[in-house]
């Protein structure tokens, strides 16, 4: 599954929005949106050449930022942005370079609503990432794959303040890899699996 795909899933979910706002109340509003900061946690899982390295993503907070769009009071999808962002990739102790990785991902999500202001959810989907400035590591030597696709799960809840504000926790298990490459042979050094866990707080706005 490529950029294709994922272009295609949210266009399929675009599509339902009209028939299923139908089932909202006149007087509230499907859009949500919230801001957060989220600490990328990443498993780092290596595999030939790049484990003996011992090649590692750092760890580091992002700002993110998503839109939610509820069908109905439960049931409710939901797009996670960021910028691109620079990722650290160690050898060990040593620095090897940066990368920079901007990874959307695409939810549905089940809202539960009848315990008051505190409204917890799970949602699953896809995750995809691009990443660029990708022959930065080992002054040129090695580079990583354009892309990852995989899955995204979910748990989270808000807290509503009142009709319009609250805090939002959040945190979700992305799987993500990519393959590293010797740039000078095309060879492949392995693959680096990231599948980061990413707790998020931070606001909603419900309109």
């Amino acid at each position: 599954m490529r950029l294709k795909s994922l272009v295609v899933a949210m266009a399929a979910v675009a599509s339902l929005a009209p028939a299923a706002s139908q089932a909202q109340s006149s007087s509230e509003n499907p859009w949500m949106v919230r801001v957060r900061a989220t600490d990328l946690i990443w498993q780092n899982g290596q595999t030939n050449a790049v484990s003996t390295l011992n090649v590692k993503a750092e760890n580091k907070v992002i700002p993110e930022f998503d839109v939610s769009y509820f069908f109905t009071k439960n049931i409710a999808t939901e797009l996670v942005l960021t910028y691109p962002q620079a990722i650290q990739i160690n050898a060990g102790s040593s620095k090897l370079g940066t990368i920079k990785a901007l990874p959307p991902s695409l939810l549905l999500q089940y809202h539960f609503t009848e315990l008051g202001a505190f409204k917890p959810y799970v949602g699953a989907g896809i995750n995809y990432t691009i990443f660029s400035s990708r022959s930065n590591l080992g002054n040129g030597t090695y580079s990583v794959a354009s892309s990852s696709t995989g899955f995204a799960g979910q748990v989270g809840a808000d807290y509503m303040f009142d009709k319009n504000w609250g805090l939002n926790i959040d945190v979700k298990y992305i799987t993500m890899a990519t393959d590293v490459t010797v740039v000078s042979s095309g060879a492949n050094a392995g693959k680096l699996t990231l599948n980061p866990w990413t707790p998020s707080i931070g606001v909603t706005y419900k309109f």
